[in-house]
């Protein structure tokens, strides 16, 4: 190409799209040529949807619900740091553009960035990797962008001459050592049974507070692109922590309110090209009430006949400097030993107490996944943190074992002067006699009355007790702290300083 039509290339570049369709119409040979590329090249350079219809000649789908996605990315690539919620019915294209189409122009313009992907699991992200690995591999040349040799694996690749590149994972998946400018999070759910557990949702909750925020670079940008499986999946956590700083986009497969982000009529279809109202309606059909509220219109409903409440706890939380004003008459550590679970070999480790007018607090959670020494210590060390006179441990796997456990982990502490003295708490075995609806009801309505106080935020156990519904096996957290509460609400109990509750409707319910 002469100086002069390089010259020439470059001012085209620089003109309305009008103009320019009216210079290529009169250009021929090796002008026409010359303004082709550029307009192919403008093309790819304009979005990730544009350059999807580039690279393939115009075969990717494009739709407007589509374009939200390319102009989140499109401000990101012009340096605004951004989170972005976007939740949208399933088969509407979202992970093809948001995992694939997206984080492969990204690179192309920031070809020095590092771009993160994670989704449910971490062959679906391997997938995106490999994708976008193809990708560079076949139109590196039109984008500009080449992979470093000897570091082309679909999970994790470099581009030649920077640092830039790309990095899956599997959410839950460890991400140590490894930054990102920008953090995909694809449908981070796999099903309603996930959406249902209370423990894949705090698991995914920690995974979402403690590994993925923890990796962005200072300006990086996060976008989180699902369908709504439950009131506590991602998307509705992070709706219900305040979406101050967020960019939210719910797309519902029919519109339902005035205000809807395409400008769509009450009634319209998302993506009427495709799904028009007879697919939708069979789709209604097929999926069911729930699903239909929860996956097409992104409102999930709760399941009848669940327990405990968001208000209940929201509503009387305090603050550890408000708490400091709170003298104690009673305090336990409960332990629930995961004995059983299918689900979770998770130790439930909750401490509390009580004042002398019968207020509850909730005062640390250390549940997580631990042996049996572990455990032993770590209930030993919150006791003696919490000053506690009792312990609460589930015994109807292995309580025998489990109280010579804690009782040769307060052993060791006394012998390294750990205990400060202090007595070993009195053992409280906990045997489940009854129904976990029994157990929980009673305690769900002293939340209800608003008698339990969480000093801080616990958002294991929280997520726990708004997703457990009765006929669910109950998680390790919500058993232990019920058997704390359930403790420290008994008027039988020594030193709790009340005589509420004399129909002693909490006795007998384990």
């Amino acid at each position: 190409m002469s100086t002069a039509l390089e010259e020439q290339v470059a001012l085209y570049r620089t003109l309305p799209a009008e103009q320019r369709q009216q210079i290529i119409r009169l250009a021929d040979g090796e002008e026409r040529a010359a303004l082709a590329w550029a307009e192919h090249q403008m093309a790819i350079d304009r979005s990730p949807g544009s350059m999807a219809a580039a690279l393939t000649g115009g075969r990717e789908w494009q739709a407007r619900h589509l374009d939200l996605i390319d102009q989140a990315f499109v401000r990101i690539a012009n340096g605004e740091r951004m989170r972005v919620l976007l939740n949208m019915p399933p088969r509407h294209g979202k992970s093809a553009r948001a995992a694939r189409w997206a984080p492969l122009w990204y690179l192309a313009k920031h070809p020095d960035h590092r771009v993160m992907i994670a989704s449910y699991a971490a062959k679906l992200a391997e997938g995106h990797g490999r994708w976008i690995r193809d990708g560079i591999k076949e139109h590196g040349d039109a984008i500009g962008i080449q992979l470093r040799y000897g570091s082309q694996a679909a999970n994790r690749f470099d581009l030649e001459g920077t640092n830039g590149g790309l990095v899956t994972a599997g959410v839950g998946g460890s991400l140590t050592g490894m930054g990102a400018d920008v953090a995909i999070v694809d449908d981070p759910l796999k099903d309603a049974k996930e959406a249902d557990s209370p423990v894949k949702l705090a698991n995914l909750w920690d995974w979402w507070q403690q590994v993925i925020n923890t990796r962005m670079e200072p300006n990086g940008s996060i976008i989180v692109i699902q369908t709504r499986w439950s009131q506590n999946d991602l998307a509705g956590r992070i709706l219900q922590q305040g979406t101050k700083g967020w960019t939210v986009l719910n797309l519902p497969a029919i519109a339902m309110e005035e205000g809807d982000p395409l400008g769509r009529a009450v009634g319209e279809p998302l993506w009427p090209e495709r799904f028009r109202h007879k697919h939708l309606n069979r789709f209604k059909k097929d999926v069911g009430e729930r699903g239909w509220w929860a996956l097409y219109q992104q409102e999930p409903r709760p399941l009848e006949g669940g327990v405990w409440k968001w208000p209940w706890i929201t509503n009387n939380r305090i603050t550890p400097e408000a708490y400091r004003g709170v003298t104690l008459t009673r305090s336990i550590v409960a332990i629930d030993t995961a004995g059983g679970r299918e689900d979770s070999d998770e130790v439930g480790l909750i401490g509390g107490g009580r004042d002398a007018e019968g207020e509850m607090y909730i005062l640390a959670d250390r549940s997580r996944k631990m042996g049996a020494a572990e455990w032993g210590r770590a209930a030993c060390l919150l006791a003696i943190e919490l000053q506690a006179d009792a312990f609460a441990v589930e015994a109807n796997f292995g309580g025998d074992m489990a109280a010579q456990i804690l009782r040769q982990a307060w052993k060791e502490l006394q012998q390294e002067g750990a205990t400060g003295g202090m007595l070993v708490p009195r053992i409280i075995e906990v045997t489940a006699k009854v129904g976990k609806r029994l157990r929980a009801e009673p305690i769900a309505q002293i939340y209800e009355n608003g008698h339990v106080h969480h000093v801080g935020e616990f958002p294991g156990l929280e997520v726990q007790y708004v997703s457990w519904i009765p006929g669910m096996d109950s998680p390790d957290r919500l058993d232990a702290a019920v058997h704390l509460l359930t403790e420290l609400a008994d008027p039988m109990q020594e030193g709790l300083g009340t005589t509420n509750y004399q129909d002693n409707r909490l006795r007998g319910r384990r």
